[in-house]
């Protein structure tokens, strides 16, 4: 009997409309966010800028051009002045946005690490487990961060790599209670008791069954931890005690403060580059929350 037109092969009918992906209907309402939009437009302009902005203007940063502390438009070969050395500003900006975007990755990234694994283990075993993990989680969250931070890079060293390290083990307390509290919320629903009745083993559960729909908020966060890992750096290089042979936004705040009152173009202009990214971090941030949260899709 030949199938009716009005019916696909499914017996449905042709016109009942079909569920949206997840990730489709997520980009969907972080496109009607025009301010996460324009933040996602501000980052990506910052990161081209300081990967093909090397390529175009190829002066070292470290490398002295004209007389300390020229302002802005006085001289042609540093356009945006000079530092207290005769160091051209726009170099420092172009090459410092790759160290200070870097440790604001790497950093995020360790504190979702160990955040995501303390908060999953917590809130799916409970008990013991969740007791103990929770009162570390609580000894590093009581810990001035920054103070806590200074002191890991003046034990081991000033490095890029133990900067984005201390930044990390200092940041992960909230990501593990958010983590907790979405293992919480879903351990015990029905999909996750099927997994068990089929014997799926926990580390299957886990990672596999629980995660993927714990992840929404989670990236939220991650988000935000970018731009906080931004400030630490920031404050780190600020007080001197980040890498002097790398070059970042937060060395040039440092290495400018000193004479702000003379050449304030060395301190604002990086400061407004460390603000311009944790601004549009922000922004996205909040587009990604919107985006996952049904609570505020028709907001």
């Amino acid at each position: 009997m030949a199938e009716s037109p009005a019916h696909s092969r499914n017996g449905l009918p042709r016109d009942l409309p079909q569920a949206e992906h997840p990730v489709s209907e997520a980009w969907r309402m972080f496109r009607r966010n025009y301010a996460a939009m324009f933040g996602l437009f501000l980052l990506v302009l910052l990161v081209l800028v300081t990967l093909i902005g090397p390529l175009v203007y190829s002066v070292d940063p470290f490398e002295i051009v004209w007389a300390p502390l020229t302002p802005p438009g006085e001289e042609a070969t540093a356009p945006l002045g000079t530092d207290y050395l005769g160091r051209d500003i726009l170099a420092g900006l172009i090459h410092g946005g790759v160290a200070t975007l870097a440790v604001g990755l790497a950093a995020a990234l360790i504190t979702v690490v160990i955040g995501l694994t303390v908060g999953a283990l917590a809130g799916f075993y409970l008990g013991i487990v969740d007791d103990i993990l929770m009162r570390v989680t609580e000894f590093f969250q009581v810990l001035p961060a920054l103070m806590f931070a200074m002191v890991l890079v003046t034990l081991f060293s000033s490095s890029l790599v133990v900067v984005a390290i201390a930044i990390g083990l200092v940041s992960w307390p909230p990501t593990a209670r958010l983590a907790r509290a979405e293992f919480l919320r879903i351990r015990n629903l029905e999909y996750v008791s099927a997994a068990r009745s089929v014997g799926a083993k926990n580390t299957r559960i886990i990672w596999q069954v629980i995660l993927p729909n714990a992840l929404p908020p989670l990236i939220v966060s991650a988000t935000l931890t970018i731009g906080t890992a931004i400030l630490f750096e920031a404050g780190l290089s600020f007080l001197g005690l980040s890498d002097p042979n790398t070059y970042s936004w937060g060395y040039m705040i440092g290495s400018g403060r000193d004479n702000i009152l003379d050449a304030w173009w060395a301190v604002t202009l990086p400061g407004g580059m460390i603000f311009v990214t944790v601004l549009a971090v922000s922004l996205i941030g909040d587009g990604l929350n919107d985006a996952f949260n049904p609570k505020l899709r028709e907001r």
